[in-house]
């Protein structure tokens, strides 16, 4: 990156790593530095919570807010009706209007916690595109829209042709997903000045459609910018673990597993993380990211701390990191811990160590379970776990129980009548 903004906002993504790619630098840097310029990006509704993978984007958000600029958080209440087929192998599951309404209700829990909502020039606005694309008349659409589009064009996104190359079905509804995101682009132009789209890169191509229709329909300049695509420096993708996706609301992901994921970062990832997941100075995230040995692991514990904390609040951050010290250096069992709750009805005459396991997320088959035992990676309240018969009744619960999956990964199993 040669370019040397004159805006904040721009210097911060670029210092910080969040910048992959911008449509115009000069041109942008000149808007931000001329006034309040709103921003959106989307998010189509089909998870009841955000997950990590988001997380980059709301902190872009966020960093824009703090420097002077709008925010817009436009739900995908329309477009996800039919699914963005960016990338993926296959067409998304359609879902209810209802199932939309509630997933955007649990997705809003979490933009509270990073963005400051309200009627003031640079407060955040949340905005639902079936707003306007519900009640799309389909003829006038196609007459208006529809013809600015060059299906050629279209197809030689690689979105699309990664698809097509694979010899993947894409189904019409979905290859209207990039028209409906172009439109969405142009209305925030009209009713609310919305003047750049930011997402991932993958997103490069819709952006680009919705900046070409807006100039064409009515004349304003308008702008995109990506962020990467994010790997850990493992190859793995960015929010994916071996229990599954690291969701945002607590109801989903208990604040402990999510301090432990980010605790549980590799060591070559901690700087980078540090700079695009906190608000410490990028000076600090260079040095914490710099350390070796014993010292990383101090580090890590700031990383996981510092999300935590702007995820789930102070209290929430010290709890998990307290937990984390009774059940690492104290051997304790810590009431923070992931938990299991059984019934005596549930629990029967007795319930085999493997279900047990399995049903409180450290392994995803028997199967997984069985071998993490056979391979002495299973402990029972700290003891290593030998035996794959091994049942568990009433009077083993007497007092809660830990499990634990390796070093890392541990879980409570309580009994209540």
């Amino acid at each position: 990156m040669t370019y040397h903004p004159k805006s904040d906002f721009l210097r911060v993504m670029i210092e910080r790593g969040f910048l992959a790619d911008c449509t115009d630098y000069q041109g942008l840097d000149e808007a931000l530095m001329a006034g309040v310029v709103p921003t959106y990006i989307g998010y189509d509704a089909t998870a009841q919570s955000l997950h990590v993978g988001h997380l980059l984007n709301i902190m872009m958000l966020r960093w824009l807010q703090k420097t002077g600029h709008k925010p817009i958080t436009l739900m995908g209440g329309g477009t996800t009706k039919i699914g963005d087929p960016s990338f993926r192998s296959e067409e998304r599951p359609l879902l209810t209007p209802e199932q939309i309404d509630a997933n955007i209700a649990g997705m809003k829990q979490v933009f509270a916690k990073y963005l400051s909502y309200g009627e003031g020039a640079t407060d955040a606005i949340m905005l639902n595109n079936a707003e306007w694309l519900d009640d799309l008349n389909y003829l006038d659409f196609l007459r208006d829209i529809g013809r600015h589009f060059s299906v050629n064009r279209m197809l030689s996104f690689e979105s699309v042709k990664s698809r097509l190359d694979r010899e993947q079905s894409l189904s019409f509804l979905e290859f209207n997903y990039m028209i409906l995101q172009a439109y969405d682009f142009l209305e925030l132009n009209r009713r609310y000045g919305c003047a750049l789209q930011m997402g991932g890169s993958d997103q490069w191509g819709n952006i680009v459609n919705g900046i070409d229709l807006t100039r064409r329909i009515i004349d304003r300049e308008v702008f995109g910018l990506t962020s990467p695509l994010l790997t850990t420096s493992d190859g793995r993708k960015m929010g994916k673990s071996a229990g599954g996706a690291i969701w945002l609301n607590a109801g989903m992901l208990s604040p402990y597993e999510f301090w432990q994921f980010w605790r549980n970062t590799t060591d070559a990832d901690v700087g980078r993380f540090l700079k695009l997941y906190t608000e410490l100075p990028v000076e600090e995230c260079d040095r914490l990211g710099a350390l070796e040995g014993s010292d990383i692991n101090a580090a890590k514990a700031i990383l996981a701390n510092e999300v935590t904390r702007l995820c789930h609040g102070a209290a929430a951050a010290e709890a998990a990191a307290a937990t984390a010290h009774e059940v690492f250096a104290g051997g304790g069992v810590g009431d923070d811990l992931p938990t299991l709750v059984l019934s005596t009805e549930d629990l029967g005459d007795g319930i085999s160590v493997v279900q047990l396991i399995t049903r409180s997320g450290l392994a995803r088959t028997g199967k997984e379970a069985k071998r993490l035992i056979a391979d002495n990676g299973a402990r029972l309240n700290d003891a290593p776990l030998t035996d794959a018969g091994l049942m568990i009744d009433a009077a083993a619960l007497a007092e809660p129980i830990k499990l634990s999956a390796g070093k890392k990964r541990h879980a409570l199993v309580r009994l209540v009548e």
